[in-house]
């Protein structure tokens, strides 16, 4: 099992030799607020075991946040793929954990597949998404997944969020539990998803998610990752 606990004393970078940083703004194809960069401010461990990426409003009113990335340090075909995560709770806050084909250099996206593991947004507490990209099914519209009413709010503590993937299909679960499953016949267009990926975790804000564009949005904002873990299969 590969494991990422984020031990470490306060103020220390996730293990460099695993994340990288994707920097820069410009929205991200459906306008977010946030500019990404690679200042400790932004991601760093706490100090108590975790990973806190921290979105922020600089003094010059820019909002900056970070994006990490396995890209070229870490991938896997198959396995179950988990974070234990505390999001983040107001207007505007969208953390994410998911991942990309290492082949987008090569054939781009969404021709690589994207596996969005849990998607969440302020203005729904109690809801988080899970779904798939691919070629004929990407973006915002055309996505392929389901989002799954907790229960309760998922801001007020850690939850394990995990896909269990296979040459089979991707079953989605949150604290342990199926709350979805997808296979090759559910999706109008190719699979992409039986080759490597990395893994991607960040935190935006705003953007054209519904109920989630907002000019105002309420900061600072921390998504807390305890761990993230892959267990091989298939």
């Amino acid at each position: 099992m590969w494991v990422q606990d984020f031990e470490g004393p306060a103020g220390q970078p996730p293990d460099p030799q695993i994340w990288t940083h994707e920097l820069g703004g410009g929205g991200w194809g459906d306008r977010q607020l946030q500019v990404y960069t690679a200042d400790p401010g932004n991601a760093a461990l706490d100090g108590a075991g975790n990973l806190a990426i921290t979105a922020r409003r600089e003094t010059d009113g820019t909002v900056t946040s970070a994006r990490l990335t396995t890209r070229d340090r870490f991938a896997t075909t198959y396995g179950r793929v988990e974070a234990r995560l505390k999001v983040p709770d107001g207007r505007g806050t969208w953390p994410a954990f998911w991942m990309l084909g290492t082949d987008i250099g090569r054939v781009g996206w969404p021709a690589c597949g994207e596996i969005d593991v849990m998607e969440h947004v302020g203005s729904e507490p109690r809801r988080c998404h899970g779904t798939v990209h691919g070629p004929g099914y990407s973006g915002l519209a055309g996505g392929i997944g389901s989002p799954i009413d907790a229960g309760t709010d998922l801001t007020e503590d850690f939850h394990e969020y995990a896909v269990a993937w296979d040459r089979s299909g991707i079953t989605w679960l949150l604290d342990g539990c199926e709350h979805h499953r997808l296979t090759p016949s559910d999706v109008p267009g190719p699979w992409p998803f039986d080759h490597p990926f990395y893994l991607l975790v960040n935190l935006a804000i705003g953007g054209n998610w519904p109920g989630n564009d907002t000019d105002d949005p309420d900061l600072p904002a921390v998504l807390l990752v305890d761990r993230i873990s892959v267990e091989a299969c298939g």
